[in-house]
């Protein structure tokens, strides 16, 4: 249900474009499938082989990679800079190279045993175009109903707050996976430029660790700068490099055109929010941690107007009894 709402805000801007060009609403839904179909038929085409080919690759070479960071942070000890900083922490190489190692080894066993799970992904397949194409067809008609419910008093109130959320989510959902993917793409582009081994598999795991809030951009480099340092300290330097350009590019050129300020939510309680929502319910509340915060700060808010409004015309009524007694 929550996958095919995500789907449902990023394919209804377009199915009410069509509308508006005289296409039928049903038909116009199953264009967008047939696209979406094409779109995925384009990826195995083109994406998937080396994608495929790069997975094999790390997971084939997983055991040289922790021999490979453990012979780099050896050397980079023994430099004539640094070594004053390791003197007494000779174990710190092994400590590392065994994190990686089981991080690696916990990668590699669940992409050896996604097979176990092929059964529910094939139920999602099934199940999601279905609930998409009513929620697509119908979903203009959620928000009357949910206005009936609302005392006739608050109806009018209730429905700028319907709308004020529709639009809230509409905008954080459709302009993060926009950012995201040009983030992927900016990524892509630059790991190609400096040889970084995985380059298209590392810019893929990117783009998902991006929709976590404020962290997720440091989830997304430590695997980045990881494999660019068993490659060498200077191929590590230069992801990071790369990896905090494109960042900055997203955050301080894309995001303020494409999103603006709509979204104003403090760092630190971004950050709050990430650990409630992963504390309570892993990373689907990690996801949607910040949606749900707009919802309940939208909400909140109206229900404030409304009580200071009735406040504000409760005391020119009392004082006008006062007046004429």
């Amino acid at each position: 249900m929550m996958l095919s709402g995500f789907m449902y805000y990023l394919l209804r801007p377009l199915v009410s474009f069509l509308e508006r060009k005289k296409i039928n609403r049903t038909l116009a839904i199953l264009l967008l499938f047939v696209a979406m179909i094409g779109l995925f038929v384009l990826f195995g085409a083109v994406v998937w082989p080396t994608l495929q080919e790069q997975i094999q690759n790390f997971m084939k070479n997983a055991p040289f990679l922790v021999q490979g960071l453990q012979e780099q942070f050896t050397q980079l000890q023994r430099t004539p800079f640094l070594s004053r900083f390791f003197q007494g922490e000779s174990d710190i190489a092994a400590r590392l190279s065994e994190y990686l190692n089981n991080a690696i080894a916990w990668v590699t066993n669940s992409m050896t045993n996604l097979i176990t799970v092929i059964s529910s992904i094939v139920v999602v397949i099934a199940t999601l175009p279905i609930i998409l194409y009513y929620m697509l067809k119908d979903g203009h008609k959620l928000s009357p109903i949910v206005q009936s419910l609302i005392p006739r008093k608050y109806r009018k109130e209730g429905q700028e707050t319907l709308k004020d959320i529709d639009s809230a989510l509409s905008s954080f959902i459709v302009t993060r996976v926009l950012l995201n993917v040009i983030l992927g793409i900016l990524l892509y582009i630059g790991f190609l430029i400096i040889g970084l081994p995985y380059s298209l598999l590392l810019a893929v795991i990117s783009v998902p660790l991006n929709f976590i809030p404020f962290v997720g951009s440091l989830l997304a480099a430590i695997p980045v700068v990881i494999v660019g340092f068993i490659e060498s300290p200077s191929m590590a330097l230069w992801a990071l490099v790369i990896v905090f350009v494109a960042q900055q590019i997203q955050d301080n050129v894309l995001s303020p055109i494409i999103y603006g300020k709509r979204l104003d939510v403090h760092p630190l309680t971004t950050v709050l929010l990430v650990l409630i929502g992963g504390d309570f319910y892993g990373i689907i509340g990690v996801l949607i941690a910040l949606p749900v915060y707009m919802i309940a700060k939208i909400i909140f808010l109206r229900v404030y107007e409304i009580i200071v409004a009735e406040r504000v015309e409760e005391v020119p009524s009392a004082a006008k009894g006062a007046d004429y007694e």
